[in-house]
């Protein structure tokens, strides 16, 4: 074996070198830590939401001085990342990358968007929630919940002072509704609390916790008449949601981590949805020549795409139960495609149940949703909800829900929501070694990871090639490019209801269901909104240009399991990451 001589000055220089690369990720993983804990105690609630279960012991305090110390801890170590960052190794520097734009985000939303002065909902939805997870907990006994809820009503206390000190303004409808919350909350914890405790203590323990739930009560009016008193009679925030150009501009650049402007983002989407309606009149005409062949040729494209879509339509479920047992079954069958065609590694074992949405739900039950185990919990069961309508509801009303809902949109919506879609990203995600990257996960990625899955399934024979299946897919594509071009529209140039509704439907065709939910999502969402056609776009070169450098060496399982492993990162830090892994 042919030795190595080293000349001692070489090595001194790359021990070195390595010395202050490890120090650079040491630092930078400290840093990280340092964050996250400061994180889980200035939000508690949210970090036991996300699995932190120790996190139940502790309550939000946004006091002044707390609010002052928390951006002064985002700034210094937004500092000390600017300085570590150049000398950092790739993967410590996407971690510290996400941990800016994490800070960044805090930053614009204490001194920019200012909650504490200008959002009663930040103070009353803590104060409506409090007491509801130690009450459902079933990892707590009766003595300790009592312990909690007492500071929880401390607690309580705090945050009504904060509030009367603090706030300065506010919408009238926003104040309205979260007036009506606070009264409500006020007869909880003066009647019901020590009605759902009473079983917990002795006789003198609980008249102290009812004078105790009487007195947190009493704060909760008091904040009530303040607000009606000296806040009410001045109020000047707008009632719209517009975020007009200005704030969505600085919001779009700080959501995508770039310098995108909403410019731009109108002319990529506009250009997505003229090249996209193109391809759905090639696919409509190819499927109607086909199956109605010898039958009389329509006229137009018009007509190919309406009877397309007509009959794509028309296979759909005849209701909940049935639409259950297709998501059922569609799951084992895309399952076991993914790993058969070698796609993705899957794990061996799913956490995953599948329900109707509960009516309760309101709007969402139309809509449905994932809800994936927080990524801390020891329990990694993860439940989608699928949207539905109540077979009791009126036939016209459940005729158009379920055109939307049709077969063949469910059937590719499976790959995008589980296999291997959002279910198995947060599944994976869960045992990343960056804390980071599962707490403040890149908002690009998700949507267009789970895009990016449709057509790769699609071009490997899902549904065996389906033309319906794939229209579907296409009818979803140019929709999320019309999320992105009408939320510029709207934030920007002042698109109303109306003009979204007429042109989602006229130009991209988007179906009722849809078109119907897209105004309250581009008012409440408007950032995570583009990130659907965004992530798809950063997503589909990624895998473009991967296929083109690696040639007859790309095997789709590589690309997909380093994406899967890497975890929610920027998309454009993936480059990199495939060429050292060559």
């Amino acid at each position: 074996m042919k030795r190595c001589h080293s000349h001692p000055l070489i090595l001194a220089v790359i021990l070195c070198l390595c010395g202050s690369n490890a120090i650079g990720r040491s630092e930078i993983r400290d840093l990280s830590q340092e964050y996250i804990e400061a994180w889980k105690r200035f939000y508690p609630s949210r970090a036991f939401s996300r699995g932190f279960l120790d996190s139940i012991f502790d309550f939000e305090e946004f006091s002044r001085e707390r609010i002052a110390d928390w951006l002064r801890l985002n700034k210094r170590i937004s500092d000390e990342i600017s300085r570590l960052e150049s000398g950092s190794v790739s993967e410590d520097r996407i971690d510290a990358r996400l941990l800016d734009v994490q800070i960044k985000s805090e930053i614009e939303k204490w001194e920019v968007e200012a909650p504490h002065k200008n959002a009663l909902s930040l103070y009353s939805g803590l104060i409506t929630r409090a007491v509801s997870t130690v009450l459902e907990s079933h990892l707590l006994m009766p003595g300790e919940k009592v312990c909690i809820i007492l500071d929880r009503l401390e607690g309580i206390e705090k945050m009504c002072a904060a509030a009367i000190h603090q706030l300065e303004d506010g919408s009238q409808k926003e104040i309205e509704r979260n007036l009506r919350s606070l009264e409500k909350s006020a007869g909880f914890y003066e009647k019901d609390l020590p009605e759902r405790a009473k079983t917990w203590m002795g006789k003198d323990d609980f008249e102290r916790f009812v004078g105790k739930c009487l007195q947190t009560s009493s704060r909760i009016k008091a904040l009530i008449s303040h607000v009606n008193d000296n806040l009410v009679p001045k109020l000047t925030r707008p009632e719209s949601l517009i975020l007009g150009k200005e704030e969505f501009s600085r919001k779009l650049k700080l959501y995508t981590d770039s310098e995108l402007t909403p410019e731009i983002l109108e002319e990529t989407a506009l250009e997505e949805i003229q090249l996209v309606r193109e391809l759905i009149a090639q696919v409509c005409k190819d499927y109607v020549l086909e199956v109605y062949s010898g039958k009389p040729v329509p006229g137009d494209l018009d007509e190919f795409v309406n009877i397309a879509l007509r009959d794509m339509e028309k296979n759909h479920p005849s209701g909940q139960q049935e639409y259950l047992r297709l998501w059922e079954r569609l799951a084992k069958e895309a399952e076991d495609f993914i790993r058969d065609k070698k796609i993705a590694t899957l794990p061996e074992n799913q956490t995953l149940d599948i329900r109707l949405a509960p009516e309760s739900a309101g709007p969402m039950a139309r809509i449905g949703w994932v809800s994936p185990a927080p990524p801390f919990h020891p329990n990694p069961w993860t439940t989608i909800y699928l949207p539905n309508i109540p077979d009791s509801h009126p036939e016209k009303e459940r005729e158009d829900f379920w055109r939307s809902f049709n077969n063949h949109f469910t059937t590719f919506i499976v790959i995008h929501e589980l296999f291997p879609g959002h279910y198995i990203q947060s599944k994976i995600n869960r045992e990343n070694p960056h804390l980071v990257r599962i707490l403040f996960p890149y908002g690009l990625y998700s949507e267009g990871w789970a895009t990016l899955c449709e057509r790769i399934a699609l071009d490997a024979g899902w549904d065996n090639h389906n033309k319906l299946t794939y229209l579907a897919h296409l009818r979803k594509r140019i929709e999320n490019a019309n999320r992105a071009y009408t939320s510029v529209q709207v934030h920007c140039h002042g698109w109303d209801e109306d003009k979204v509704h007429e042109f989602s439907v006229g130009i991209s065709l988007l179906a009722p269901q849809f078109a119907k939910s897209l105004w309250g999502r581009l008012l409440s969402s408007p950032m995570q909104i583009t990130s659907y056609f965004l992530g798809t776009q950063q997503f589909t070169q990624l895998y473009e240009n991967e296929r083109k450098r690696r040639g007859e060496r790309f095997r789709i399982v590589d690309f997909m399991d380093t994406v899967l492993r890497a975890g929610p990162i920027p998309i454009d830090e993936f480059e990199a990451i495939f060429k050292r892994r060559d």
